[in-house]
Parts: structure tokens; sequence; C-alpha cells
């Protein structure tokens, strides 16, 4: 648990790279890894942004040991976050205590897709993982993905029942929930922005930071970001939040991370391949990401 206190600023949701056969590129993900490092960034391996629905265990697994090989050959000791979670509260768990074994420091878990769990199911579903490993837990609320909300009462729940679920990634739009969130929980309880626009907001409220898609082509610039609100410079950090406005909403023009992939190609960062069911921006997206690019000066 000593490493929490990274767990603010600017933790990156970071995109895979993929080689032409549309396997995992270990080489650019190394390399990749390194970039975010350098910039100031923690890490998030296997998140959302990373395509986890659409790579085998054994993929999750390869990921992970890469993110920790990398932050521990970097000097910088970040923060390495595994996304974990799963429909299937054994799956989560299996790949929860990968995690734990290869050295993450924390767990990613996501709210169960699909399967639609009521609010007392999804405490017995995060108490169950959290009793499996001594990790700390962030919490993560994605109703538009997941066809489920996590109600603050239950976030609360589950904060003063277990003490390895220490914070929340919130991604449900909905600032009054978010409010209450913040209102209910433990005084250390770590709520992250997890959509770059509301990062302002929430960190206003309290929050601690942003896991970030913007990150993978600003990791810089969003550290900056974040550190002046956590240093009350609110007049710079609101200039920013403006500036960066529309990038924030681009990136989010089709099902991420469609647009970051192809944002991060045409910086150079690496290839905008993606497996089905998800695709590359139809080319009038294309038009209108590169043009926000320009306008930031990014290309």
């Amino acid at each position: 648990m000593a490493k929490i206190d990274k767990l603010k600023n600017v933790i990156t949701a970071m995109i895979t790279p993929f080689k032409e056969d549309l396997s995992v590129d270990e080489v650019k993900y190394r390399e990749f890894i390194r970039f975010q490092i350098k910039n100031g960034c923690q890490l998030l391996t296997m998140g959302t942004t990373g395509e986890s629905a659409t790579l085998s265990h054994e993929e999750h697994h390869f990921a992970m040991d890469i993110a920790v090989d990398e932050a521990r050959k970097s000097g910088m000791d970040p923060f390495v976050l595994a996304g974990s979670g799963s429909n299937s509260t054994k799956e989560a768990i299996s790949l929860s205590q990968y995690a734990e074994k290869t050295g993450a420091d924390g767990l990613l878990i996501v709210v169960p897709y699909y399967n639609k769990p009521v609010q007392h199911s999804l405490i017995d579903h995060f108490s169950t993982i959290a009793d499996s490993v001594s990790l700390p837990i962030i919490l993560y609320n994605v109703p538009s993905r997941t066809g489920r909300n996590m109600e603050p009462e239950t976030v609360s729940r589950l904060a003063y029942a277990k003490d390895n679920i220490i914070g929340i990634k919130c991604a449900s739009g909905d600032i009054d929930q978010i409010t209450r969130i913040i209102k209910t929980t433990p005084e250390d309880f770590i709520v992250l922005s997890g959509d770059d626009s509301m990062t302002y907001h929430i960190m206003a409220l309290g929050g601690k930071g942003v896991i970030s898609v913007a990150s993978n082509i600003i990791p810089s610039t969003m550290v900056e970001f974040t550190k002046s609100m956590l240093n009350n410079e609110w007049e710079k950090a609101r200039d920013m939040q403006i500036r960066l406005y529309d990038l924030f909403k681009i990136l989010f023009c089709e099902t991420n991370p469609g647009p970051v992939k192809y944002a991060a190609e045409l910086m150079g960062l690496m290839n905008k391949r993606m497996r089905l069911p998800l695709t590359p921006p139809l080319e009038e997206n294309q038009l209108k990401i590169k043009k926000v690019l320009e306008n930031l000066n990014l290309i």
C-alpha cells in the first residue's frame, strides 16, 4: 500500500499496439510504456482503452508482465494499475491474482458487464474479489459500457467494508452522483475522473486526478493540467480545460480507443490497428481528429 500516494495526477489508460497479424507488439508496447513513464504518468495496462475485451487471458498476462517489467527498469517507480475486471467473478479473481503475482501495484476492476447484477450482487462480487488478493483496488463505474450503474451507497458500503478497496474511477458523467460518492466515502478514499473532459469538475470537488485517454498522446500536458489543480492553480487549470476541451471530446467521436489510436498514428506513436469488432474511425471523423490535432500544434 506504500505507493498509493502515486494514484493521483494522471494514470494513462494505455492503448495496445498490434502487429500486422494483430498479435500484441511487445517492442512497440515497451517503447510506449517508456514514453509514458518519461512524461510523468502512472500506468494502467489492460483497461478498456487497451482493448482488453478482445484479448485473451494469456494476452492480459503478457501485457501485465511487460508493464511491470518496464516500470521496474525505469528507475522512476511508477504505479502499475492492472485492469482485471470481468463479468465473471471467478475470471476477475484469476486475473487479479495473476496481476498480484506478477508485481502490479493495484487493480482496476470494472462493474460486471452484460449480466447487470443488482446493487447487493455488486457488493458480493467486489467483496469476494477483494478477499482474494491483498492489492489495493480501484472500482470502475462506467454504466454506458456495462449497462449497470454502481450507486453511491454501494460504493460507500464497499469503501468502509474492505480495507483494500481504496478508490473509484468515475465515468458515469453524473456530477451529482460523483459528489455523493465524495460526500459519503472515507476522507482518504481516492476519487479519480474516468473522463478527461470531467477532470476539472471532479478535481474541484476533491478528486485526485484522472485515468486518462488523452494522456496517451499528450502525457506531459495532462500531468501539468492535474498538477495545477492539486496546487490550487485554478485559473491556469480553467484555461487548460478550455484549450483542451475539443481534444477531450473528439477522442470520443467514435467508440474508444478508435479515435485516440488514430491520433497516435498521426503523431507517430503507434499504428491505428484494432481488433474487430472495433475499427478505426470513419474518414470523416479522421479529418475532424486531424483538424483538432493541428489546431493544438500536435501534428
